[in-house]
């Protein structure tokens, strides 16, 4: 998923939350629609004023968009496959919060490239879990 990252954050200039919304809607074929996709902008760059990190928000959008039956509270287990994914990106990352986490990752060139690689990466993983 990377190489569809670094496509859509750098090349496309899509931000962080939309990026990983739309290398998870490729890669696992969700076919989400645009207007969909779009609701995750104002996530970037920690909802645009550091907090919590844009790819954190749209891993957690594919994850709920994925395991929702319905609606969220008719869904079994909801709430744990969702504190699941936020774990491992807090393990990973340190924190949820786009503040904490930009000083360490963030480039001029690339700007936070490596989260929103690391973040798909996590998301990948923790959905072929949920899937078996």
């Amino acid at each position: 998923m990377k190489n569809d990252a670094y496509s859509y954050f750098i090349e496309q200039d899509y931000n962080c939350a939309e990026s990983v919304v739309r290398v998870a809607n490729d890669r696992f074929g969700m076919q989400l629609p645009e207007e969909g996709m779009q609701l995750l902008s104002g996530f970037g760059g920690g909802m645009c004023c550091g907090k919590a990190c844009g790819a954190i928000c749209g891993a957690l959008a594919i994850v709920s968009k994925s395991v929702v039956e319905g609606r969220a509270h008719a869904t079994e287990g909801f709430k744990d496959k969702c504190a699941g994914i936020v774990e491992r990106m807090e393990n990973e990352f340190g924190s949820l919060n786009c503040a904490d986490i930009k000083p360490r990752y963030f480039k001029e060139d690339t700007r936070c490239l490596e989260v929103v690689e690391k973040a798909s990466d996590i998301l990948e993983a923790y959905m072929k879990e949920l899937s078996k």
